[in-house]
C-alpha cells in the first residue's frame, strides 16, 4: 500500500484530502508545519509528500528544498498544495524541486487522478526502462535504472521529470513535439494551462545539457507548436562541443 504524507496547516483540508487518499487505498500520514513534516519525510520515506505551499514554522519551498537535498528523500515526487496559483508560484514550486502543482480549490477527483500520475511516473523503475527503445542517439545514451544522461560522454544526473521529459524529446528525435503530448506522456495528464509547467523544466534541462542556455543549439523551440530536439552525428561536432 503506498504512503502518502500530507503537509498542510489547514485541518478542514488535511483531514478531508487525507480521507479521500485512504478511501482510495492509500496509507495516510500529516503534519501540520514544515518542521514536523520534513522530520516525517525523512522517518516514514513515503512514497508521495503532498506539500503545503503556506506552512508555519517552516514555509513549502524551504521543505521541499530541504527534501531534494538529503539523499534519503531527494528521489521522493512531492505535489504542491496551494492556494497561490500565479504563473510564478509555479514557477518557484518547480524551482524547489516539485514534481506537480495543485491550486486549491480542487476538485478531488483530480487530486487522485495527480496522486496516482506521480505515483505510476516515479515508480522506481521510470517508465522509459519498460520500453524496448534505444534510449540513444548520436551524444546522448539514457542510463533509465539511475536517472542519467551520457552527454558527449560527460554524466549528468536527471531528476525523473528532466529524464522523462528528455525521453519523450528523444523518442521523437528531430520532430516538433507539442506541448499537449509532452504533458500527456509525461506528466500522465492534459490540462490546459500547464504550459509554464513544461517550460520550466525545459529550462532545467538546458541548465545541464547546453553550452549555452539562452542560446540553445540542442533542445529548440518551435514558436506555436512545442518543442525538438536536435542532436548531430558528426564526430567533429562532438569534439567541438566537448572541448567548449
Amino acid at each position: 500500500m503506498p504512503r502518502i504524507l500530507v503537509i498542510d496547516d489547514d485541518p478542514a483540508i488535511s483531514e478531508l484530502v487525507a480521507v479521500n487518499l485512504e478511501m482510495a487505498g492509500y496509507d495516510v500520514s500529516q503534519a501540520e508545519d514544515g518542521v514536523r513534516g520534513q522530520a516525517l519525510a525523512v522517518q516514514l520515506l513515503p512514497d508521495l509528500i503532498m506539500l503545503d505551499l503556506m506552512l508555519p514554522k517552516v514555509d513549502g519551498l524551504t521543505v521541499c528544498q530541504r527534501v531534494r537535498r538529503d539523499e534519503r528523500t531527494a528521489d521522493i515526487p512531492v505535489l504542491m498544495l496551494t492556494a497561490l496559483g500565479q504563473t510564478q508560484d509555479k514557477v518557484d514550486g518547480f524551482n524547489a524541486g516539485a514534481d506537480d502543482y495543485l491550486t486549491k480549490p480542487f476538485e478531488l477527483e483530480e487530486m487522485l487522478a495527480r496522486v496516482r500520475a506521480l505515483l505510476r511516473r516515479t515508480d522506481r523503475i521510470p517508465q522509459a526502462a519498460k520500453h524496448s527503445e534505444i534510449l540513444s542517439y548520436g551524444p546522448l545514451t539514457l542510463v533509465p535504472e539511475r536517472f542519467e544522461a551520457i552527454w558527449f560522454e560527460h554524466t549528468v544526473k536527471l531528476t525523473h521529470l528532466e529524464f522523462e521529459l528528455l525521453h519523450c524529446l528523444l523518442q521523437r528525435h528531430g520532430q516538433t513535439v507539442a506541448p499537449s503530448e509532452i504533458l500527456k506522456e509525461v506528466w500522465g495528464y492534459d490540462p490546459n494551462d500547464d504550459i509554464e509547467t513544461i517550460r520550466v523544466h525545459i529550462r532545467h534541462l538546458r541548465t545541464k545539457l547546453e553550452p549555452d542556455p539562452r542560446h540553445p543549439k540542442f533542445i529548440k523551440t518551435v514558436y506555436g507548436a512545442g518543442y525538438c530536439l536536435e542532436l548531430p552525428q558528426d564526430e567533429q561536432v562532438f569534439s567541438n562541443r566537448a572541448a567548449s
